[in-house]
């Protein structure tokens, strides 16, 4: 690879018939330290005693690269982070023991989690199921810090798909062959939101998600946060929207975690679809533990660290109420969900204390089950 280096700004991708401006691939079209390309996935089971959340980040004006694995097995959680320098190879997902490949783009990835100290490994082939929607949201002008700068976007897709391999969770191995695994993804590129820290968004506080999110996949719909997304080839448009939601939520009393909620959902096509989600017990990933909102042991945000190449991990009870309170933020609770006659499971991404906040209040479309 030492070739590379002396090729500057030149890397493998170039080589491929792909550019879209005068500029090689790996030169980003902005100078704003926080622009990103991210890949993230939750991969679960349809019974509730394993979650996994693993995702990457690319950080080309920082010349950063970092990824993160977090495993819920019955309540136990165990996460692998890794950093390293970006280099010249757009192309390489791997960092440390978290070695991503792209199979087939749009189609196809296998995931693999090298074995490692934090005792979390795995093997898995994952293959999109729905239709995938290009996307872009764009900030407003007052969004931008320091003030005068341009409004931040975030583009990408998001879709649904099959899991098939196993996990190694300690002395358990975990087989998920055909049929006994599902999962979400997205694949977002652009401004990031909160990345580099409060040093990076003077003035601002920046919330490490949003509060409504949820990603439920049925038979004839799936929702991924207000896009309904639909099977390669169904005859109906691309995609869907989600108009209008009503969610009535529970929570922990002392934690203000969620526990149960019931979703109203509206459809741009006037179907009306009522959603109840059941967190599976402790199956949560606390996505503090992958960047969003800062590590608990050392405050790290995404595209923060810039020292030497690093490996390190955690492990937590997540039975443990304490526990459940220090690592509360982001967090993506396993449910089982139920509409009419259907059930399947998903996950529910409400941003807390901020979704009970916003019950207590009685904030439009918000209020306690």
């Amino acid at each position: 690879m030492a070739h590379l280096a002396e090729q500057f700004p030149l890397a493998p991708i170039d080589d491929h018939l792909v550019h879209q401006t005068p500029d090689p691939v790996r030169v980003a079209w902005s100078t704003d330290p926080r622009f990103y390309e991210r890949y993230w996935n939750v991969f679960h089971d349809d019974v509730g005693d394993l979650v996994l959340a693993v995702g990457g980040s690319f950080y080309p004006n920082l010349d950063a690269a970092e990824a993160y694995v977090i495993a819920n097995y019955r309540g136990r959680q165990r996460c692998v982070r890794a950093f390293r320098r970006l280099g010249a190879d757009r192309m390489d997902l791997r960092v440390g023991p978290i070695r991503p490949t792209i199979v087939e783009g749009l189609r196809r990835w296998h995931h693999t989690l090298e074995p490692n100290e934090w005792g979390v490994s795995f093997e898995l082939d994952w293959v999109d199921a729905k239709r995938q929607v290009y996307n872009a949201s764009y900030g407003s002008l007052r969004d931008g810090s320091p003030a005068g700068g341009q409004r931040h976007v975030t583009a990408g897709f998001e879709g649904f798909g099959h899991v098939t391999g196993w996990v190694q969770v300690g002395d358990v191995r975990v087989e998920w062959p055909a049929g006994a695994a599902r999962g979400t993804r997205d694949r977002h590129w652009g401004i990031g939101r909160g990345v580099g820290g409060p040093a990076m968004h003077p003035g601002r506080t920046v919330k490490a998600g949003w509060k409504g999110g949820n990603w439920i996949w049925f038979d004839d719909f799936a929702v991924w946060g207000r896009t309904v997304l639909y099977d390669f080839g169904d005859p109906r448009p691309a995609a869907g929207r989600v108009v209008r939601v009503e969610r009535r939520l529970r929570f922990e009393k002392n934690t203000k975690i969620f526990v149960e909620g019931v979703l109203d959902y509206t459809f741009d096509d006037d179907q009306k679809r009522q959603v109840h989600f059941e967190r599976l017990g402790f199956q949560t990933v606390y996505m503090r533990c992958g960047m969003y909102g800062g590590t608990p042991d050392k405050d790290i945000h995404h595209g923060q660290y810039a020292g030497p190449d690093l490996v390190e991990g955690d492990e937590y009870d997540v039975t443990d109420e304490a526990v459940r309170a220090r690592l509360s933020g982001l967090n993506e609770h396993h449910c089982r969900i139920t509409c009419g006659a259907q059930v399947t499971t998903g996950i529910l991404q409400p941003l807390e204390p901020d979704a009970y906040e916003a019950c207590a209040r009685g904030e439009p479309g918000w209020s306690f089950l």
